[in-house]
């Protein structure tokens, strides 16, 4: 019950700057559907995807690039993830959408 109430509130760090990006950011699954421990979303082209993932690594965030098959991006947020990290990379992802947008 614990770890299902830590990995909801890490997901809604990220999930939340997807929805409120309008559009800068693009989740894949219905919200109903979400998964909480995989993060799908896509931008507006894949350069900046490119540049999104470059830049995160730089910040130490890693393996943010999407499936081959699929593309995009995704962000990975198993159980040893902590909500620190949940946390700075929604705080990332905004300030990237800041300056890109």
């Amino acid at each position: 019950e614990g770890i299902e109430k830590t990995n909801q509130e890490k997901a809604a760090y990220i999930y939340n700057v997807i929805d409120q990006s309008n559009g800068f950011y693009k989740g894949h699954a219905e919200k109903d559907s979400r998964s909480l421990m995989n993060i799908t979303f896509t931008m507006s082209n894949a350069d900046l995807e490119k540049t999104f993932a470059q830049e995160a690594t730089s910040q130490g965030f890693i393996g943010l690039k999407g499936h081959r098959s699929v593309g995009g991006l995704r962000a990975s947020i198993y159980n040893a993830m902590p909500v620190e990290g949940c946390s700075a990379l929604a705080e990332f992802m905004k300030d990237f959408m800041r300056k890109n947008g």
